[in-house]
């Protein structure tokens, strides 16, 4: 079994939701990028949790300063593809030992980014344990019935991601020295992109009454564009040549290995969002305002087998959708 279907089988409600759990604020529960609870007559609170692991998630001679920068924007992405705006965040953190200069420069690397990502800490845990984890749980504000979900795509809806795709594994490839680059620019572009994320709060925000669904791109997009299609029972068809990559990659990597990347390589945290007909005179108004960038590649098609319809795919030679985890 993989993530989803361990999330799927054993912890998704088997019911619809329950008079109780509407009685106690929960407006949406297991199954989108956060779950949403009633704040006050106008505001949900958006909540969600993601943990990284040493070895799995960042490389073990990661420096401590960037891991935390990195596991907050990947967890703060999660509020971004909601239309939350961030407040308050707690941590978890496990260490094999209590490495006094480690923990300094972690700290340090922590509160910078919570001060550029305006989210504060509020609480957490430290235990012992034989490899670091660390578990970021954040909380955002949203307007009642404002939030983005992955639910509301519909056929002839237009498919939009807000920026470059393939960066996150071209990232991972030249840290782990399966990806030797000519150009020190480039690489210092890509350590950056990996270990600093920029989550696309700004972005999320502005698609709010805009987009009829969102993802944040975490595991890839296919993967990705996959939930939306499941939870809005809609399929998809992508346009490989439409796909926006970074131009200096495509001189050091071949073009089919770097859409390959794009399509399934995951880590890019930019969101991948559908908007209906009706409103694209509003996306273009939102563009045109400069509040963020999005790129159109595709369309929301009826439903049928395969789920998610690549143009090309088989010139790529696809081996997986996606990052997942137990696969």
């Amino acid at each position: 079994m993989n993530e989803f279907n361990i999330i799927d089988t054993f912890f998704k409600p088997k019911a619809a939701q329950s008079e109780s759990d509407i009685a106690s604020g929960i407006r949406l529960g297991v199954g989108d990028d956060c779950a949403l609870i009633s704040k006050s007559s106008d505001l949900d609170l958006a909540v969600s949790v993601d943990t990284l692991i040493e070895g799995v998630h960042f490389p073990e001679s990661s420096p401590p300063d960037l891991i935390a920068h990195r596991a907050l924007a990947v967890a703060i992405s999660d509020l971004a593809a909601m239309g939350a705006e961030p407040r308050y965040f707690t941590l978890a953190l496990t260490l094999p030992h209590a490495d006094t200069d480690w923990l300094a420069a972690f700290s340090g690397g922590l509160h910078e980014a919570a001060t550029q990502l305006n989210c504060a800490i509020i609480g957490g845990d430290t235990t012992r344990g034989q490899n670091v984890s660390l578990s970021i749980h954040v909380m955002g504000d949203v307007a009642k019935d404002q939030a983005l979900l992955r639910s509301g795509a519909k056929v002839g809806d237009k498919i939009y991601v807000t920026g470059p795709l393939g960066d996150g594994a071209a990232a991972l490839a030249y840290l782990q020295k399966r990806l030797t680059l000519q150009d020190r620019d480039l690489g210092d572009y890509l350590s950056r992109r990996f270990y600093k994320p920029q989550p696309q709060v700004r972005a999320g925000l502005a698609l709010r009454g805009v987009a009829s669904a969102a993802i944040d791109i975490s595991d890839g997009l296919l993967a990705d564009l996959g939930h939306i299609c499941a939870a809005s029972d809609v399929a998809a068809r992508i346009e490989t040549k439409r796909l926006p990559l970074t131009q200096p990659l495509l001189a050091q990597v071949a073009l089919s290995h770097l859409q390959q990347w794009a399509l399934s390589g995951g880590d890019d945290y930019q969101l991948c969002f559908t908007v209906a007909k009706k409103r694209q005179s509003k996306l273009m108004q939102k563009l045109a305002e400069a509040e963020f960038s999005a790129h159109l590649i595709g369309e929301i098609i009826p439903p049928g087998d395969p789920l998610v319809i690549v143009d090309g795919a088989e010139d790529l030679n696809l081996k997986r959708s996606g990052y997942q985890h137990f696969a």
